[in-house]
């Protein structure tokens, strides 16, 4: 997002709430490194540096709330503001305090477009029928899951679901549903029908490929256009050697 962000001349500010998976661009203008319950520092740098955009990237788990996480006065202020403590009460409730600034939440669409992952098959071995029907119906139960502000992810096998995402996360997920679905079971990405990218892009990569095979899943499916597919040459090598079919699902049989 940074590099995408640079070629399109923007000026670049990034907020680091942990030390960054990846070297960030040589480039960047300012790197302030942040503690996740700290919001008044990260509010003044935003007024200081006349910042008018933001852009998100990355996850944040938000167990840390109900641990008794360490929060300033100002990330007290925010969480009062919330309906309630879903992860779209939330985002809502500091894009409003945003806006009240004048600064715009972009969509990160805007910075990821070429890498999210296209309809069909993406890498693997070809899966019969039976296999691709599980995928469907693991992206119609994580449709719904995303209606209800609940997770992303599903794990299906034989048409039953086997575990679904909540607070535990993606990773979690595939690690208890393989665990109880046994080899062969399909491992389902998918948002909401009107999911909000300005507050999170759904992504697979490597990391996820590695957790699928772990637990001997025959599919790693994710909705089409709609999840993000990271280092895609990796995802298919590792793929290949698991004898994980990826796929990316569209409202048409393009899956073949």
């Amino acid at each position: 997002m940074a590099r995408e962000a640079q070629e399109a001349g923007w000026r670049l500010v990034v907020f680091a709430l942990a030390e960054p998976a990846a070297p960030l661009p040589p480039g960047a203008d300012r790197v302030v490194p942040l503690r996740l319950g700290d919001v008044g520092p990260l509010l003044d740098v935003l007024q200081s540096e006349g910042i008018s955009h933001l852009v998100l990237a990355g996850g944040v788990r938000k167990d840390g709330l109900f641990q008794g996480m360490s929060l300033d006065g100002a990330a007290r202020a925010l969480l009062d503001r919330a309906p309630d403590w879903t992860d779209e009460s939330l985002l809502r409730a500091a894009s409003a305090a945003l806006e009240s600034m004048g600064i715009e939440l972009l969509d990160q669409r805007r910075f990821l477009g070429p890498w999210l992952a296209p309809a069909g098959h993406l890498a693997g071995p070809p899966v019969d029928a039976g296999l691709l029907a599980d995928a469907r119906r693991g992206l119609e139960a994580a449709r719904a899951l995303g209606r209800l502000c609940i997770g992303q992810t599903v794990v299906v096998k034989a048409g039953a679901v086997v575990a679904v995402e909540a607070m535990e996360g993606t990773d979690e997920t595939i690690r208890r549903g393989l665990a109880l679905a046994g080899p062969g079971a399909s491992v389902v990405k998918a948002p909401a029908p009107g999911h909000d990218y300005r507050f999170d892009v759904p992504a697979i990569g490597p990391d996820t490929v590695a957790r699928c095979a772990a637990g001997q899943a025959r599919i790693l499916a994710v909705e089409a256009e709609r999840v993000l597919l990271l280092d895609r040459e990796t995802v298919a090598t590792e793929a290949s050697r698991a004898g994980l079919t990826v796929i990316g699902l569209g409202e048409t049989a393009g899956e073949r």
